[in-house]
Order: structure tokens, then sequence, then C-alpha cells
């Protein structure tokens, strides 16, 4: 299993190159958020986050648009209708994964929290394993394209940063909750661990599918 290294692209070369564009949009939404992140944990709700808010809802935008157009090429011109129900459903996951990135930012943005000094280390440890996940998700997700051999190794990255960030997660809640902070702050800083680790939560889902797509090809 997973040896067959073989393209799904024999005559669809723009269709290829607009599912590498949506890979590239969760690599760069990664970065934007990760440098998001970090600034609103030095200054909070300032206008240079929000200009990085922006910039992340730019992304959004974008990846909106390419996975529309890649639905309609995909139906409208009969491309790959061996694979056509996978490759859609997995355009859809990618999308959804890009999606999260921007609702957490923008929360970020809408709340306003604030989070005490003492936990802003191993929340950027957080931001940086679940980055690390939808970027390897990208990465594997490429590859199911080009080359089977090369699912495995990102897949087990995803898996293995995803683990990461759960233990991230459950440490800062039980620090959090230890804390002397009044319960309404404590409850609105789990609130938002939870939805940062879920992001790295739907790149495993997506890696799950993307794994099945291809025991489903190699047989």
């Amino acid at each position: 299993m997973f040896h067959v290294k073989v393209s799904l692209f024999s005559h669809t070369k723009e269709l290829e190159n607009k599912i590498d564009e949506l890979h590239d949009k969760i690599v760069e939404i990664s970065m934007v958020f990760k440098k998001a992140v970090h600034l609103f944990l030095q200054e909070k709700r300032s206008q240079n986050y929000r200009k990085l808010s922006k910039e992340i809802k730019t992304i959004e935008h974008d990846a909106d648009v390419l996975r529309r157009d890649i639905e309609s090429r995909l139906y409208a011109q009969n491309l790959i209708p061996d694979f056509r129900g996978d490759v859609l459903e997995l355009v859809e996951n990618l999308d959804k994964v890009i999606n999260e990135f921007d609702e957490v930012a923008h929360q970020f943005y809408i709340e306003n929290p604030d989070v005490p000094k003492e936990y802003h280390e191993k929340i950027e440890d957080l931001v940086g394993q679940v980055c690390e996940c939808a970027e390897n998700l990208a990465f594997a997700s490429r590859a199911f394209f080009r080359d089977f051999t090369a699912v495995r190794n990102y897949s087990k990255k995803v898996y293995f940063f995803e683990h990461e960030s759960d233990k991230t997660t459950a440490k800062l809640k039980e620090e959090i909750f230890a804390s002397n902070i009044e319960l309404a702050h404590k409850l609105q800083l789990k609130t938002f661990l939870s939805e940062v680790a879920d992001i790295a939560d739907l790149a495993e889902n997506c890696v799950d599918q993307l794994l099945i797509y291809v025991i489903k090809r190699d047989i």
C-alpha cells in the first residue's frame, strides 16, 4: 500500500494548478495566522492586528473562489470522473480548515480577550503546532495528486502535531483553571484555546479521509 506513483492529472493541467493554489492558501493563511496571534499577544486588538485579520479574511475569500472554480470545472468539464467525488470532498475539507483559521482570527478581534503574559509562550507553542498540522495537511494533499509514497509521511506529521496540540491545550487549560483569575475569564480563555485546537482537529479529520482515498485508488 502507498507504493503508487502516478498523477491524477494527465490532461487537466489547469485544474491541477487550481488545486495547487488551494494548497498554497492553506500554507499562506497558516503563516499569517501565526504572525497574527503573536502580534495579538503583544498588542491585543491593535491596528496592526486588524490589518493581519483582514489579510486572513482576504486569503479565506480567495480560497472560497478557488473552491467554487474547482468544483465547477470538475462538473462542467467532466474531469477525472472516477475520482471526482473524492476530490470534491477533499477540496471542501481543505476549505473548512482555511475557514477555521479565519473564524478564530476574527473571534480574537471581536472579543479582544485579555491573555495573561504567563500563558503567552505556551499559546504560541500551541499555535505553532496547529499551523504545522495544517501545513503538513497541505503537503499530504498535494502529494495525493502526484505521489502516493509521500502522503503517508506527511500524514504522520499531521497526526503527531495534532497530538502535541492536544497535550498543550490540556496543559494550558489545567494551568488556567488552577489560577486565581475570574471564572468568566477562565471560560473565555478555555473557549479560545479550544477553537485554536479545533484547526488541528479539522486537519486530522481531513487526513483521515485522504488516506481512505489513497486506499481506494490503490485497490
